[in-house]
């Protein structure tokens, strides 16, 4: 197996299935909602519709977003919200040029604000914190070493005596 794949902790076959999952649930939701509710051309602009104004939304929460990260940096403070709020808006807009009414529903709910910062809180919690703190070896969260060799467990008994310094002058 890639080691890459590995650190991520994700094997592609989750992956690949969840990619394949999302347009069997399109299809499905479009064959149903064409044959009990709808005529095929209202389903048709419907999906169209949605696309054009979801993406309207996208295009004004990214600028929104821009703004607020500009003057995050402009204060002096890292924009971390900012990055991920772009990050879940640029997926947003890839669901939404996707045809269908699954994608249009989950695009909708990385653009809109409301849904997207339980969103953002919970991919900084789960995803991103835990990712970064093995990356810096716990500086993200503060669980650092200040003493002792981490992850090791030999101890050393040091002596004293063997640190007294004796005054030359």
């Amino acid at each position: 197996m890639n080691t890459r794949w590995k650190r991520m902790d994700m094997k592609p076959r989750y992956l690949i299935a969840l990619l394949l999952l999302i347009p069997l649930a399109d299809s499905l939701a479009l064959v149903a909602l064409a044959q009990f509710v709808l005529d095929w051309t209202l389903i048709v602009a419907l999906v169209v519709l949605t696309g054009l104004v979801g993406m309207l939304l996208v295009r004004a929460e990214g600028r929104h977003t821009l703004r607020r990260f500009e003057r995050r940096l402009s204060m002096g403070e890292v924009p971390t919200n900012e990055v991920l709020d772009g990050g879940l808006l640029v997926a947003a807009g890839a669901f939404l040029l996707t045809p269908g009414l699954v994608t249009d529903g989950i695009g909708f709910l990385l653009a809109v604000p409301v849904t997207r910062y339980p969103i953002r809180e919970v991919l900084k919690r789960f995803v991103v914190k835990p990712y970064l703190d093995k990356r810096a070896d716990g500086f993200v969260s503060g669980t650092v070493w200040t003493s002792g060799f981490p992850g090791g467990d030999e101890t050393y008994d040091m002596d004293p005596e063997s640190y007294r310094f004796e005054d030359d002058s």
